[in-house]
C-alpha cells in the first residue's frame, strides 16, 4: 500500500464540555508515555485511562456516560461476540506505536502499542467507509460534532435538506454522537471520520451510511488517548481473500 508522506498542518480540536481532565488534549501534539507493566510504555496523551486487562470490569466500561448536557445510554455488551469489546491483543506491524489502523473488512480498529500489542476496538462500518483506503492523519477531534447530511444522502431523502447549511445538532440523536475524528491527506479533507453511533447495534457489522461507527464509550475512551496528527491507516480490501 502506497504511503503518502504529505505534511500536516494542525487544527485545533473543537472546544467542548469535558468528562474530567483525560479528556485535556494538552495542545493535541504531545505524545506522552503511561506505565503499562514494569518497564513498558505506551503512547498518547497524557492521564489517559488504564489499558483493559483481565481484571477489566466492563460493566463499568459500558455504563450510562454522563458527558455535559448529555448522558449516552448503557450498551449491552453481554449481547455482542466478545472479540467485538475494547480489548489489548497480540498485534504484529511496522508502524510505530500510537499508530491507528482500520481493518473495515473484519470490523475492527487498533491502536498500536508496540511490543507486539494493540488495543482494540469492535466498529461498524458504513458504506463510506468501504470508499477510501491509505494513509492520512487525524487533523480535527470534534467533541460533541454536529452532522451535515452529504449531497448524495439529499437526494435520496430531501426533507434533510434542512440540515445542509448548519448541520444536525449535537445529541443523542445525532448520526456521529459523542465525537469525531476527521482525517486528512495534507490539505485535502478526505470526508473520512472515525465517530460515534447512535446504533450501537451495528459493531460488527457493514451498515448502510456513516464511516467508522464506534460505540460512544469507545469512541470517548479512544478520543481522550490520541492527538491531534496521529497517524491513521486504512487497509485496503486484500485482492486474495475471499470475496
Amino acid at each position: 500500500m502506497k504511503r503518502q508522506k504529505t505534511p500536516f498542518e494542525q487544527a485545533p480540536a473543537q472546544k467542548g464540555r469535558h468528562l474530567d481532565r483525560r479528556m485535556f488534549l494538552a495542545g493535541g501534539l504531545i505524545l506522552a508515555a503511561a506505565p503499562l507493566a514494569g518497564c513498558q510504555t505506551y503512547p498518547g496523551l497524557p492521564d489517559q485511562a488504564e489499558l483493559p486487562d483481565e481484571e477489566f470490569d466492563y460493566a463499568v466500561a459500558y455504563a450510562a456516560l454522563p458527558d455535559g448536557d448529555y448522558t449516552w445510554p448503557a450498551i449491552n455488551y453481554k449481547s455482542f461476540d466478545r472479540q467485538y469489546l475494547r480489548q489489548v491483543v497480540e498485534y504484529k506491524t511496522r508502524e510505530r506505536p500510537g499508530t491507528i489502523i482500520v481493518d473495515p473488512y473484519n470490523n475492527f480498529l487498533y491502536w498500536t502499542l508496540g511490543n507486539k500489542k494493540a488495543l482494540r476496538y469492535g466498529i461498524g462500518v458504513g458504506k463510506a467507509g468501504f470508499a477510501w483506503s491509505g494513509d492520512a492523519l487525524i487533523r480535527v477531534k470534534r467533541e460533541h460534532p454536529i452532522w451535515r447530511p452529504p449531497r448524495e444522502m439529499i437526494a435520496r431523502k430531501p426533507s434533510l435538506e434542512r440540515y445542509w447549511e448548519k448541520g444536525y445538532p449535537a445529541g443523542l440523536k445525532n448520526p456521529l454522537g459523542a465525537r469525531a475524528m476527521d482525517l486528512w491527506q495534507g490539505a485535502t479533507d478526505t470526508l473520512y471520520r472515525i465517530h460515534g453511533t447512535n446504533q450501537p447495534s451495528s459493531i460488527g457489522k457493514s451498515v448502510s451510511s456513516g464511516c467508522i461507527r464506534m460505540w460512544q464509550q469507545d469512541v470517548i475512551d479512544l478520543f481522550s488517548r490520541v492527538p491531534l496528527r496521529t497517524k491513521v491507516i486504512v487497509l485496503a480490501k486484500d485482492p486474495d481473500a475471499a470475496a
